[in-house]
């Protein structure tokens, strides 16, 4: 995925699927997931589950709250909180799991409304 075009998007790549979606700085990686059509691990959406937690392998991110719910050793080892992480680079994250999200043009479901996927 090349975001060349776009110098405010990143590349999110999920192993070990490799399967890839982008994101702004804006938006959250959990977001940015469901907007591409991908359902990752949560529940509460705002770092203190850590239902989300999975590792990054590459690069950087920022936090929308202070202090998410890893502790100082977790974040020096890689580990972060997709719901609450803001990419700031291209990142490679592992132990992601994942579920595609129907299109509901593809099941016939018209009523429901496009969300956001979470």
């Amino acid at each position: 995925m090349s975001t060349a075009d776009d110098p405010h998007s990143f590349a999110i790549t999920l192993l070990p699927s490799r399967r890839s979606f982008a994101s702004t700085g804006q938006t959250t990686i959990l977001e940015a997931a469901a907007l591409a059509g991908l359902r990752l691990s949560s529940s509460c959406r705002n770092g203190t589950c850590r239902a989300c937690l999975c590792r990054l392998l590459d690069g950087t991110v920022q936090y929308r709250i202070d202090w998410p719910g890893l502790s100082a050793d977790e974040k020096a080892t890689g580990w972060i909180l997709p719901c609450v992480a803001l990419p700031t680079s291209d990142l490679l994250i592992d132990q992601v799991d994942f579920l595609e999200i129907p299109n509901s043009a593809d099941t016939g479901d018209t009523k429901r409304g496009r969300g956001r996927g979470f």
